[in-house]
């Protein structure tokens, strides 16, 4: 697979939102794009301009890891970004041979990992891969989710319903936040496996029928998603601002668990406790068995 474009891309849009002064350099002449000059990226990454021009235009094939250190270092890219030119590289320096083997159209998970999203009855859980294809999910997740289960498709995957589904604009207050947050995720993820056709067809597929996803999508942005904060908005309990882990699964590195949890104490912990009452009160049927979903 030619990743050159998305090499491009990504390393020029690393280079235009620096400025000179950010990085300890002094401005010469008027400039005519933002950024830094390709020779002064060259600088800060230890190597010459014609080898930098040809890393930029595409060509990791073949760079070494401390060549792709000193760039990372350069360009002062952070731990995801650091990552992802890393997975790029591997990518562009892969044979046929080394590439994964294709993936099955349906997975089925470990009845295991169903009975640890039963147990979780307090919080919303759910796993996913790298689509954001919710594989299995708990009750609590799926009274959550709610209206994203209204739908017929399955599975649930969380970036159709960010950019396809007006109603996500509802149960994410901060919606720009989160859409950015998804393209994050799914950019991380074409890094690290180019080769599945399915995240390909997704993001052809959002491409086409989202003007804010084109847009997040050509900023190039990559985000390691493993802890943090969330604000969701649900229709019959209010706020909730939980915090979130985001745990891969031993044995299964490219399948997520994603846990929501909230501060004793706080008025979202009192929500999320009325958000366990409407669950049980509603036929919030969980997914957490294998239910043959695609993956």
């Amino acid at each position: 697979m030619d990743n050159r474009s998305e090499v491009r891309d990504f390393l020029t849009s690393r280079r235009a939102r620096l400025r000179p002064e950010q990085v300890g350099l002094t401005s010469r002449g008027a400039r005519r794009v933002p950024g830094l000059r390709r020779a002064e990226a060259a600088q800060l990454a230890g190597v010459s301009i014609e080898y930098y021009t040809r890393l930029e235009r595409g060509n990791l094939s073949g760079a070494s890891e401390a060549v792709l250190d000193s760039l990372a270092r350069g360009l002062r890219l952070d731990e995801s970004e650091r990552a992802y030119l890393f997975d790029l590289a591997r990518s562009a320096s892969a044979s046929t041979a080394q590439r994964r083997p294709a993936r099955p159209t349906v997975r089925e998970l470990r009845p295991s990992i169903g009975r640890l999203l039963d147990a979780m009855v307090g919080v919303p859980a759910f796993v996913r891969n790298g689509r954001l294809d919710v594989l299995a999910i708990n009750t609590m997740g799926r009274a959550l989710y709610s209206v994203a289960y209204e739908r017929p498709e399955r599975p649930v995957n969380l970036a159709r319903f960010v950019f396809l589904d007006p109603r996500a604009h509802l149960l994410h207050p901060d919606w720009e936040a989160s859409a950015a947050t998804t393209v994050a995720i799914l950019r991380t993820e074409a890094g690290r496996d180019p080769f599945d056709k399915g995240l390909t067809d997704l993001v052809g597929e959002l491409s086409t029928r989202s003007d804010d996803f084109r847009r997040l999508w050509a900023a190039h942005d990559v985000r390691l998603h493993r802890f943090g904060a969330k604000h969701f908005r649900h229709a019959e309990v209010g706020d909730l601002d939980l915090t979130f882990d985001a745990l891969e699964l031993p044995g299964e590195p490219d399948l997520t668990l994603t846990a929501y949890s909230a501060e004793p104490g706080t008025v979202a912990a009192d929500n999320l406790a009325l958000l366990a009452s409407w669950a049980a009160t509603h036929d919030q049927t969980p997914s957490s068995a294998a239910d043959g979903s695609p993956r």
